[in-house]
């Protein structure tokens, strides 16, 4: 197509890109711009206001992203799996990307150098094609039932920025071990992704466990049996219904992992998921102590040996988790859950899961605190709401009589 043939609008972003391309953005001058399309500065400035609304235009045009966006849906449909859809979305754009590399050299070996006005410029025009991508990522989602850990313009954020980090990597550098190579790169891309973001919707007929948490006469009757038994059975027992922690976190916590000043009390878990749990000093409606005296610290306080281990066996030596069962069993001997079965040990953790949400707390600040995932507590969540709601209405119950 002859130069005469092609609008003035194309005609200049291809002059822009050669010149971008061969000089950098900073060295081109709008002038020299106008000069290779055959048009007059003036032209150039009626159509993109500046050189950097130029820059914005040939990214936009030559990266393409608004079909990339469209492309995702369209992988989405005609593939069997999420991971084929995601793996050619990325194929895609790498291939978008790799019909200017010189361009994209360009813009961010100059980065440095550019003003506020370009690197503004640069910003919107990313968000803009990130804005699409997601919009057309949200649609993927909702036709294909899939659920998502982030909202769609945060998911479409991570997944194009390490699409752009790896084409930029590979361009600028040489003989890097990150990846064996592109397609090593795409595979751990799409695990990432389907483990860590997306994930296909559970099926509404899947049955989940019910949430077995302990009515508060049962756990304060626990609590006071630990503590006629002993110190270390009165701090264990607070820690499991103070903190919410797992059989295998408690026996290997050490010493030097309770934290506690005028203001707080917490436990640093350093297995599973690293993570520091505050301890509560209310629990279930009866306080037990302060952040500098409670059942814990006045274990800590008795001791008498320099071991590190937080709790010991009888012999001197750290507790194991067979060895922790059974003091829960002697704990609980003899008293019944509403089922009529004997407690167990990982119902204090889901009491005090129900107890936090019946507190308030949000189900994302709960996930940091127990290392749990949000799916995983969304049981808890339906519970905390249940109990609610029966006391709810037992106060109007009340209030009517």
């Amino acid at each position: 197509m002859t130069a005469q043939k092609k609008s003035t609008r194309t005609r200049l972003i291809e002059a822009a890109l050669e010149l971008f391309a061969a000089q950098g953005v900073t060295e081109t001058t709008t002038k020299a711009v106008a000069e290779r399309a055959q048009v007059n500065e003036v032209t150039l400035f009626r159509h993109f206001g500046s050189k950097y609304g130029l820059l914005l235009a040939v990214m936009e045009e030559y990266a393409n992203f608004a079909q990339l966006g469209k492309a995702l849906v369209e992988q989405a449909i005609s593939k069997k799996s999420i991971a084929e859809a995601l793996k050619a979305y990325a194929q895609e754009s790498l291939q978008a990307l790799e019909r200017v590399p010189e361009l994209v050299r360009s813009v961010v070996g100059d980065a440095g150098q550019y003003p506020l006005e370009n690197r503004l410029a640069i910003g919107e025009g990313l968000s803009q094609a990130n804005r699409r991508v997601a919009e057309c990522l949200a649609d993927a989602i909702a036709d294909r039932g899939w659920q998502s850990r982030f909202p769609a313009e945060k998911l479409a954020s991570l997944l194009n920025g390490l699409l752009l980090g790896y084409f930029i990597i590979d361009l600028t550098s040489e003989g890097d071990a990150l990846w064996e190579g592109k397609e090593d790169f795409l595979e751990s891309l799409v695990e990432l992704f389907l483990h860590g973001a997306i994930a296909p919707q559970t099926p509404t007929t899947a049955k989940v466990a019910p949430i077995a948490d302990l009515p508060s006469n049962l756990v304060h009757a626990i609590l006071q049996r630990a503590r006629k038994l002993g110190r270390q059975e009165y701090a264990l027992a607070y820690v499991l219904f103070g903190g919410g922690l797992t059989a295998t976190e408690i026996v290997r916590l050490e010493r030097s992992h309770s934290l506690s000043d005028s203001h707080q009390h917490i436990l640093q878990i350093n297995c599973g998921a690293v993570r520091q749990v505050p301890l509560a000093h209310w629990i279930m409606g009866k306080r037990y102590g302060s952040s500098t005296n409670n059942p814990l610290t006045q274990w800590l306080k008795s001791r008498k040996d320099d071991r590190a281990a937080l709790f010991l066996n009888q012999e001197g030596q750290p507790m194991s988790e067979q060895e922790l069962q059974t003091l829960w069993q002697n704990l609980t001997q003899g008293l019944l859950t509403l089922e009529g079965k004997p407690p167990t040990i990982e119902q204090a953790r889901q009491t005090w899961c129900v107890e936090m949400l019946m507190k308030g707390i949000a189900l994302e600040d709960l996930s940091i605190l127990s290392g749990m995932d949000i799916e995983e507590l969304q049981p808890f969540d339906r519970r905390a709401r249940e109990k609610a709601a029966i006391e709810q209405a037992h106060r109007l119950d009340r209030k009517s009589g």
